[in-house]
Formats: C-alpha cells, sequence, structure tokens
C-alpha cells in the first residue's frame, strides 16, 4: 500500500461528496428523514467529515481537530456552502497529512485503539476509505431516494 493512493482515494470520494450534496435540489431535502431512512444525507456528510478529521487529521497530524460526534447525527439544517466548505478543509488537512505519512508508519500500529483489536495505520486508512465510500453511496441513495 501506497500514501499516493490512499490520498488519490480520499480526495476522489470527498471530491464525489461535494458533488452528491450539490446535486441536491435544494437544501431542506439535503435533511429529509423518512421511515427506513434515520440518517439523511446532511448528517452522514457531517458524520464523514468529523470521522475524517478526527481519525486522520488530528490523531495522524496533530491538527487539533476535536470531534462532536452526536452532533453528526443531530445537528440539522447546515448551509450547503458550509458543508462543502468542510468537505474542502477535510480535503486539505486529509491530503496533507497523508503526504507527510511515511511507508514506514503505514505498518507502525495506530495510535489508539478504536476497535476491538490493535492494527496497523495502513488497514485502518483502508478501513476509513471504504467507511467513506460505503457512506458516499447512502448519500446518493438518500439524495436519489427523497430529492423529488
Amino acid at each position: 500500500m501506497c500514501t499516493s493512493n490512499l490520498r488519490q482515494v480520499f480526495k476522489r470520494d470527498l471530491n464525489k461528496l461535494i458533488t452528491e450534496v450539490k446535486a441536491y435540489s435544494s437544501e431542506d431535502k439535503l435533511w429529509l428523514t423518512t421511515e427506513g431512512i434515520s440518517n439523511c444525507g446532511g448528517n452522514l456528510c457531517l458524520h464523514l467529515i468529523g470521522n475524517l478529521n478526527t481519525f486522520i487529521s488530528a490523531e495522524l497530524g496533530n491538527s487539533g481537530y476535536i470531534r462532536q460526534r452526536e452532533l453528526e447525527f443531530s445537528q440539522k439544517n447546515v448551509p450547503i456552502t458550509e458543508l462543502i466548505s468542510q468537505i474542502e478543509n477535510t480535503i486539505l488537512t486529509v491530503d496533507s497529512t497523508l503526504d507527510k505519512l511515511s511507508e514506514k508508519e503505514l505498518n507502525l500500529e495506530f495510535p489508539i485503539i478504536v476497535f476491538k483489536d490493535k492494527m496497523t495505520t495502513g488497514y485502518f486508512l483502508m478501513h476509513l476509505a471504504t467507511h467513506l465510500a460505503y457512506h458516499l453511496g447512502q448519500v446518493n441513495y438518500h439524495r436519489r431516494l427523497l430529492d423529488h
């Protein structure tokens, strides 16, 4: 695994998240929920921003970011322009953090235990990339189901 590939994947998918957010016909549709859909596109977006800023920018890059996870799912009606600005900042901090990460560091243990067991930084970054892709798909599906 190499950091340049990880950087490309995170940039690609975070830019796709911007595209998805911009594709909503109106800001209020971004925050809709319905029976069987408890996480709206806006909250999934906030969750991805919080997740990546916590585990990459803060934990690996010492950015000082403080996560407020409960707000990722409870905060509503954040303007699309603000969400896009936060995603753009996330792209910058994730990219600059990964740019400074050496190949050797990918094989080191991730600084904190997130799940039950220890894991390498490379493994966890791969997990974070798939987590981003999973929720990106949910945002796309949310928009196509409820934005009419």
